[in-house]
């Protein structure tokens, strides 16, 4: 059975596929009449390295890692209370309308921003508190990212999910903290790191018995300023858990704007958001993750790289289409 002919319902959870044949991958070799024994081996470990799958698990009412597509999304910071109930109202009807399941996104301290004089949001005593809201009145899962390992068990309260911010992927401490929360713990691929090298982010994480692990690729340093998606990154990862596409920050513009004057302002190219993202899907990732704003050039936080609100019916639209057939 070909690569392009397998569905994810033929996928068993974390084995690879038993009935997946040698005999259609022959490939001759130059000069022989029939085919080279290595080569044969070669297909088959490539197969099998891109058919395993990590085992699924829930959050909520969302199924990470179990065939249907889902949503992560919501404005990159807590802007205010009323801000952020409004985009969780209004990306949750959108999200039910499309019929792709939903987990609330949004941070309560960017303690990575590239000025020191940048807003970084509430705070974690407010934040938390906003957060709490959204999950009990929307009766839906809540992510946020935690930059210190003594957050994680106090946040763990009031979200589902603990995001492992990309700078910080190797943090051992802070990965360990995540993974005893309780909390389904996203971790975000370093830009600086290549996927094999995941693993061991995510085993941290299973090291304190927490299985609910899944990875987000947001694209790797390519140059100074910018940003590159490898597509093959998706399925390496895949190996080790569910992975998710960050449309949004993989066509950041890191520190960009403005920066041979000194400025202190990440750019962006969030024309390419919907390219990605669609290609992403194609490849087979589980989820999709997205800041979205319904005002991005106003937005207190990586305004340059955030879908517009009105442009998110038609992704969610086109994403469910492909990924139907991939």
């Amino acid at each position: 059975m070909p690569f392009s002919a397998v569905r994810r319902s033929d996928l068993s959870s974390g084995v690879p596929l038993p009935h997946l044949r040698l005999s259609t991958h022959v490939i001759p070799t130059s000069g022989r009449s029939n085919g080279s024994p290595n080569i044969l081996l070669l297909v088959f470990r490539f197969h099998l390295y891109l058919l395993y799958v990590a085992p699924a698990f829930k959050v909520g009412n969302v199924m990470i890692g179990g065939g249907e597509l889902f949503l992560i999304a919501g404005p990159c910071v807590i802007e205010s209370e009323a801000h952020a109930l409004k985009m969780a109202h209004a990306i949750s009807a959108l999200a039910g309308e499309a019929g792709v399941p939903y987990i609330f996104k949004a941070s309560y301290d960017k303690a990575n921003r590239t000025s020191g004089s940048s807003f970084r949001g509430p705070g974690l005593k407010q934040g938390k508190q906003v957060l709490a809201r959204i999950r009990r009145e929307l009766g839906i899962p809540v992510l946020t990212d935690v930059h210190q390992p003594d957050h994680a068990a106090e946040i763990a309260e009031d979200v589902d999910v603990i995001q492992i911010p990309a700078f910080l992927c190797r943090q051992t401490d802070l990965l360990v903290a995540a993974g005893r929360s309780g909390c389904a713990v996203n971790i975000k691929k370093g830009q600086f790191v290549a996927p094999w090298d995941m693993r061991h982010a995510a085993d941290k994480v299973r090291s304190t018995g927490n299985q609910r692990v899944c990875l987000t690729e947001r694209g790797s340093s390519f140059g100074y300023n910018n940003l590159v998606v490898d597509m093959r990154a998706l399925a390496i990862m895949r190996r080790f858990a569910p992975v998710v596409f960050d449309g949004t920050h993989s066509v950041q513009l890191p520190s960009a704007a403005g920066s041979e004057q000194g400025g202190a302002v990440s750019g962006g190219q969030p024309e390419f958001i919907p390219l990605l993202s669609r290609a992403a899907v194609a490849a087979g990732v589980d989820g999709i993750f997205l800041e979205v704003h319904d005002n991005p050039a106003q937005a207190k936080s990586d305004a340059a790289n955030a879908l517009d609100l009105k442009m998110l019916p038609e992704l969610l639209r086109q994403l469910k289409a492909i990924q139907k057939i991939a």
